[in-house]
């Protein structure tokens, strides 16, 4: 069985796809054992709360530094012996040792297409606003691992949504956690807890 922890900073719609994932027995073979987020005021927790699922709020205006900050969350995340940590929306940098000490099990959930209109800036409704800005026709969503960079590790998923006549970056928005963030994260971390992923020179293995 595979030990989920679920990391989230604000509503929480991609946690709820897991949740919902589990339940539905789309995700096979996984418990979400914990969720963790740096916003007290998260409407994450109250879902992960709705589900007797074990949760807590871990954030850096609690610590006077911010290495006393990801020296707790590390201890926070350990707490619940994860076997995979999955990001679904922090807006916080997750600690380097956390990086080394859960390699290849963290993974995220890009807004976009990478390596289109990902890395340091590109997050919320900013990739979504860029994406129209320069006037591309398709976007989309990645799963990724997380390496030491920003949306620089190994990807798992990626699909396609197309961008729509009239859209506003809200509605673009909608619809790529429609149409792909909230299909592909699910689908990710069944294909993980069943041994169908694995990353090789930097690269991943999917067997789908």
């Amino acid at each position: 069985m595979l030990r989920v922890v679920v990391m989230v900073s604000g509503g929480g719609t991609n946690l709820q796809a897991v949740i919902d994932g589990v339940t539905n027995g789309t995700i096979t073979n996984t418990e979400i054992v914990g969720v963790i987020s740096n916003n007290k005021n998260a409407y994450a927790l109250e879902r992960a709360k709705n589900h007797d699922i074990p949760a807590r709020c871990i954030s850096p205006k609690d610590f006077p530094s911010r290495e006393e900050f990801n020296r707790e969350l590390l201890a926070g995340v350990d707490a619940y012996q994860p076997d995979l940590i999955v990001l679904a929306g922090f807006l916080v940098v997750i600690p380097e040792e956390m990086i080394q000490k859960y390699r290849n099990r963290i993974i995220n959930i890009h807004p976009s297409l990478i390596p289109a209109f990902c890395g340091t800036g590109y997050y919320g409704l900013k990739v979504h606003e860029a994406a129209l800005s320069r006037g591309v026709k398709v976007v989309g969503a990645t799963v990724h691992f997380v390496d030491e960079g920003t949306d620089t590790g190994p990807i798992i998923l990626q699909k396609a949504v197309n961008v729509e006549q009239g859209d506003t970056p809200e509605m673009l928005q909608r619809r790529v956690m429609e149409q792909a963030e909230w299909i592909i994260m699910p689908r990710a971390i069944d294909l993980i807890a069943n041994g169908k992923v694995t990353v090789q020179d930097g690269r991943t293995i999917v067997e789908i």
